[in-house]
């Protein structure tokens, strides 16, 4: 829930977010309780439909996604805070908006370090706007979910992917005492399957073909059973299913034989791919089984943004969202709709559904609401404590937005952007794009129109008047930096040039069908 008023309803609501646990169920704390175990995976560019939690393929096989749903509540509505992930890995570790920390796109890697973004000032004139200049690195001066936990007793570590900064903004500034591979990249160093190209990080001898995810859910194991007399965070942060597209090849060679070239879910290295994620998913809840951990442990499983559907592997897209609209680094709802489970023993009810709007925001408030634990000094959040929802109870929340203010090459092409969704609603603003320098919108009814088809705009101006309102208080909340017009603006050589970027994206998917190469950002 974004705070948007002054700053004494702020403290407020704050304050009532901190003792939530006492109005959601009885309060853990050290007096009553040993505080339970905290694992959360976070899944990268995986897809509403990659995953048989929501029925929507037939063809990706998740039995251990599957075993995990039936252990606590898979919700239908969660939202990541961006469709590109390290704006969302930053929202999951403060609880803030990427509007607020001008983390909003995947630069963590970079050479450069900004940590203050900046108004744009170029743009050519197929752009209606100026996009801003974004932030490369996670301040080492914000409260984290690791700092918190460690400050409460808690063994933290990190696994995998970070894409945040590299030292001195690298896990290990951030609350964790352990992090592998110790990697600021964005993905696995050259390959899923070893030999891999981490720095002081190589493969088990002995096993030439071991995938990154059977290594780190091992190094996550090992992490347990070390830690298994105390509190322990665990913070997996999955390689996969980014590109490189690559996997074992005999899983490859089990999924090439279940292709239906009918169904636009067809490659059989995504498909493997997806198996030994689900695979590793599963390592860790036998690993729980077999310490008699898992009634003391909270697993959170979600995905950093939709599914990417613009490269070519296998002569084909890696997946579809259908019937969703768009995937990765788009804001339409394949975009920024995630899967997302989360089994908290005592509180949430096995094998439970839930439909309340949530987003990446939100966990960092519900585990110290839950955990009982306190908020730092001055801290505050865009995102709200769902423990009701997980109880089973009606989530008091109106709204969620998505800050996205750039224009990434992919075929569903959008300008810079923000949404709201409220209820059923969900409006986009594209900055500057319509007539004469005007925002330009999309409003879509999303309980009747999830494909995101029919744009409402001209018919309930109303309505979009009234979303807008909330669009605009939720930026000058988070102080956002937004992008600026374009007096150069051609609205006829930026019709052009759509139409000539579909065209492109056409051409260079065809050449590249062969080669498993990545057709766009």
């Amino acid at each position: 829930m974004i705070m948007k008023s002054a700053s004494p309803l702020r403290t407020l609501l704050a304050a009532l977010t901190a003792l939530a646990p006492f109005a959601a169920g009885a309060p853990l704390t050290a007096a009553t309780a040993p505080r339970p175990n905290v694992i959360f995976i976070l899944a990268d560019d995986l897809g509403w439909a990659d995953t048989t939690l929501y029925g929507h393929t037939k063809f990706h096989q998740t039995p251990n996604l599957d075993r995990l749903a039936k252990r606590g509540m898979t919700f239908s509505r969660a939202y990541s805070a961006s469709p590109l992930c390290s704006p969302t890995r930053s929202a999951i570790l403060t609880g803030l908006s990427p509007a607020r920390t001008g983390i909003t796109t995947p630069n963590g890697h970079l050479p450069k370090i900004t940590l203050q973004a900046t108004a744009g000032t170029k743009a050519p004139a197929t752009s209606p706007s100026f996009m801003p200049e974004t932030v490369t690195r996670l301040a080492t001066t914000y409260p984290t979910i690791p700092k918190s936990l460690k400050a409460a007793g808690y063994a933290t570590g990190h696994f995998g992917k970070w894409h945040l900064g590299a030292p001195p903004y690298s896990p290990l500034q951030h609350g964790f005492d352990v992090d592998l591979p110790h990697w600021p990249g964005p993905g696995p160093a050259g390959s899923f399957v070893a030999p891999w190209k981490f720095k002081d990080f190589d493969a088990d001898p002995g096993q030439p073909d071991q995938h990154i995810e059977d290594r780190m859910a091992q190094e996550a194991t090992a992490f347990i059973e070390k830690n298994r007399d105390r509190p322990f965070f665990v913070n997996y942060w999955m390689f996969s299913v980014h590109a490189p597209f690559d996997a074992k090849k005999a899983l490859i060679e089990k999924h090439r034989a279940r292709v239906n070239p009918a169904d636009p879910q067809r490659s059989p290295t995504y498909a493997a791919m997806i198996e030994s994620m689900d695979d590793a998913v599963g390592t860790l809840l036998d690993t729980l089984d077999r310490l008699q951990l898992a009634d003391k442990t909270i697993i959170i499983f979600a995905s950093d943004n939709g599914g990417n559907m613009y490269n070519v592997v296998d002569g084909t897209t890696p997946t579809s969202n259908a019937p969703l609209r768009g995937g990765k680094a788009t804001v339409f709802e394949g975009g920024v709709r995630t899967p997302l489970v989360i089994a908290w023993p005592g509180r949430t009810k096995p094998g439970t559904r839930s439909d309340a709007l949530v987003q990446s925001e939100d966990y960092y408030p519900t585990l110290l609401a839950g955990l009982g634990l306190p908020l730092a000094p001055d801290q505050k959040f865009d995102g709200m404590s769902i423990l009701p929802a997980l109880q089973g109870q009606p989530l008091t929340r109106d709204t969620v937005f998505t800050y996205f203010p750039h224009a990434p090459g992919v075929p569903d092409w959008l300008p810079p952007a923000v949404t709201v969704h409220q209820g059923d609603w969900k409006l986009i603003r594209l900055f500057f794009a319509g007539e004469n320098g005007a925002h330009r919108y999309q409003l879509y009814h999303l309980r009747d129109d999830l494909g995101e088809t029919n744009n409402l705009a001209a018919q309930d101006p109303a309505r979009v008047k009234a979303l807008d309102a909330l669009i605009e208080q939720f930026l000058t909340e988070t102080q956002a930096v937004t992008p600026v017009r374009n007096p150069a603006f051609n609205a006829a050589a930026y019709r052009l040039a759509g139409e000539g970027k579909q065209k492109s994206d056409t051409k260079q998917k065809t050449a590249t069908k062969q080669k498993n190469l990545p057709a766009a950002p």
